[in-house]
């Protein structure tokens, strides 16, 4: 069974002469371990593919599992536990806390959960220095460069250990040689074992992935 398996996945958003197809009839399996780049020009369906496979965006039709589970099918409640369980989302905005720390914005994941504080900040401490921040935990998000900033984003997202990683163009407000370590980053994650799948627009980035998905006009257009 695939990690990931979607069947005849569409999106359709507004009605009648306004309507627009933004996915139609996507088929997609993605095993435990991939690391899945997906590309496309602008409105070709990438950042609703990356939201409804995060649990963000009901699909019009269709159907979607991860890991056997039908997520769509989930009440509310149990998409939410689900979304938080299995899922690390990384955007391209960062979206930091401005006033928390480094290692609060890392641990905001865990405010939910019982896990008592010291060991949050021991969790939080060790993927810091798994990704190279260490000794920044107690910096203000303005105080890191855009690389930094991004890492934070990628920490955050490690946080629960969840089994998928969902990127939206993670280099997208990064120059090129600060988006060249993120993939590297990325490139390392994915050899222990992390799957991830990532929309970029930028070529160079798919060279560490396993595998291309390109979609146009909201289908698949090769890279099964």
């Amino acid at each position: 069974m695939s990690l990931i398996e979607t069947k005849g996945l569409s999106k359709m958003y507004g009605s009648g002469e306004e309507r627009v197809n933004a996915l139609m009839g996507v088929n997609l399996r993605i095993e435990k371990g991939e690391f899945i780049s997906v590309m496309g020009p602008s409105g070709s369906g990438k950042s609703t593919l990356l939201t409804i496979l995060g649990g963000l965006n009901h699909p019009t039709s269709g159907e979607i599992t991860m890991d056997g589970i039908s997520i769509y099918e989930l009440p509310p409640e149990k998409l939410a536990d689900f979304r938080r369980e299995y899922l690390g989302f990384i955007f391209q905005s960062f979206q930091l806390i401005p006033y928390l720390t480094v290692i609060e914005n890392v641990v905001l994941p865990l405010s939910i959960t019982d896990i008592p504080n010291r060991e949050q900040m021991k969790k939080a401490g060790e993927i810091l220095e798994r990704i190279g921040l260490i000794g920044k935990e107690k910096r203000l998000p303005d105080q890191l460069s855009g690389g930094e900033q991004e890492r934070v984003a990628i920490a955050r997202a490690l946080i629960n250990s969840p089994p998928i990683l969902l990127a939206d163009e993670p280099t997208g407000n990064l120059d090129t040689k600060t988006g060249k370590e993120i993939i590297e980053l990325f490139k390392s994650l994915n050899q222990e074992g992390q799957t991830i799948v990532m929309v970029t627009h930028n070529p160079d980035n798919t060279r560490v992935s396993s595998r291309l998905i390109t979609l146009r006009d909201g289908r698949v257009e090769y890279g099964k």
